[in-house]
């Protein structure tokens, strides 16, 4: 069966599954394979279970005319993902970044929102699963649609551009994340910069954080570019600096480009300040009114543990433990080390997929760790316990979660941060 009569299937039954344990009735369930599964051995399961059709590659679990044999499901959920995507003649706005995708993508549906009906990554399906089927959710009524993009090594990002094919894109930040896939920083520059790469050859349009001059360099013959920074382009604006030291929320001045003086967020940390300021700009290239852009932001609530702040049993908890690398953790610190509050406490889970790279950046966060005192420090798992350090070393995050339950810190301050693997939010 050929990609434009699968459509026709998922015009009848629009909703797309992979799980058999989310599955409802009328879906299409695709049958992808892991190192750890074959979704063709789920096919009849997912037939029984409601599903109109089930696509499967491999003919030995073919049973009747409601199994759909394809060479490769997962080139055929992605082909059928493009050809969705042609139909439409809206905006697509790509996002990546080593750090701040999630929340920046978040940001900018929240604004986009309040004049178009915007379609968006659900969560962080943001990759060569994910980002299909998010494609295949997008409604007939669709104006907009914003796209999220993660990678942990090079050609990921192109890859993802010839199925989404993206008219505007955006790059957070360039940091050190997934070192180890991409081969180190020149690695994670060049494998961002796919999008980039794309854009350019299509004629399209970037928004450019115009403060690094990696992405200024990265942007160059790009027809279209809209510049956003601190100090120059066509949006500027700064985190407002708090002489008390003590406000927990960030707030950002515009100076340039746009008239809503500050927007009060609730978001934490200055490292955000980036995040909403693309927001702006994305909002302000499409027309959404100021005080739209500036309401929308302001009511933006996180969660999901990334950049959240808890108030409990008198404790003030800073939340951002959804994703962790040296340059992410690095900026999560040093905000947290300009609160002028008293019985601060840090709980940082290790950082993974660093490579070769991984004892050194290890070793940095320590030592910028050294140079505050703090009530106490909690270090959790992976090269964090191959290296010394004066500071307390637990496995994992229950038994940081057992030590903090041992403890009286009446109005203290919590860091809990780490990476996604150290699931640091079972502190809580």
């Amino acid at each position: 069966m050929t990609i434009p009569e699968i459509y026709q299937l998922f015009l009848q039954y629009p909703s797309v599954q992979t799980d058999t344990r989310k599955l409802k009735e009328g879906d299409l369930f695709f049958a992808l394979k892991g190192d750890q599964f074959n979704g063709n051995t789920f096919a009849q399961k997912a037939l029984e279970a409601g599903a109109a059709y089930a696509i499967i590659d491999e003919p030995a679990y073919k049973t009747d005319h409601c199994t759909i044999l394809v060479d490769n499901v997962l080139v055929c959920l992605q082909q059928l993902a493009l050809h969705h995507r042609r139909q439409f003649s809206i905006p697509v706005i790509a996002i990546t970044g080593s750090n701040g995708k999630t929340t920046t993508k978040e940001l900018i549906h929240e604004v986009l929102s309040t004049r178009y009906r915007t379609y968006t990554t659900a969560g962080n399906l943001n990759n060569h699963i994910g980002i299909p089927l998010t494609l295949l959710r997008i409604k007939p009524d669709a104006e907009m649609a914003v796209i999220e993009m993660g990678a942990n090594h090079q050609k990921e990002i192109s890859s993802y551009c010839t199925y989404t094919e993206p008219t505007h894109g955006l790059i957070t930040n360039l940091g050190k994340a997934h070192l180890e896939g991409f081969g180190g920083v020149e690695g994670v520059r060049k494998g961002k910069g796919e999008l980039f790469d794309y854009l350019r050859a299509r004629e399209a349009t970037a928004f450019v954080w115009w403060d690094d001059e990696h992405l200024r360099r990265m942007s160059l013959g790009i027809e279209t570019i809209i510049r956003y920074g601190t100090k120059e382009g066509d949006l500027v604006g700064n985190a407002v600096n708090d002489p008390s030291g003590q406000r927990e929320f960030l707030q950002v001045q515009l100076t340039k480009g746009i008239d809503i003086g500050y927007i009060s967020t609730q978001l934490v940390g200055a490292y955000n300040a980036p995040n909403v300021l693309a927001a702006v700009a994305v909002g302000k290239c499409f027309g959404v009114d100021g005080e739209a852009i500036k309401k929308a932001i302001e009511s933006y609530l996180p969660e999901n543990s990334r950049s959240q702040l808890i108030k409990r049993n008198g404790q003030h908890i800073i939340l951002d433990a959804y994703n962790a690398n040296p340059s992410s953790m690095r900026a999560a610190i040093a905000n947290f080390q300009q609160l002028k509050v008293t019985n601060k406490v840090l709980l940082l889970g290790a950082m993974a997929e660093l490579g070769e790279e991984s004892l050194q950046e290890h070793q940095a966060i320590i030592d910028l760790i050294a140079e505050t005192d703090w009530k106490a420090v909690v270090l959790v798992g992976g090269d964090f316990g191959k290296l010394k350090h004066p500071f307390i070393q637990l496995q994992n995050s229950l038994e940081a979660h057992d030590w903090l339950l041992k403890q009286e810190l009446p109005d203290a301050y919590l860091l809990i941060k780490g990476s996604r693997s150290m699931q640091m939010e079972k502190v809580l």
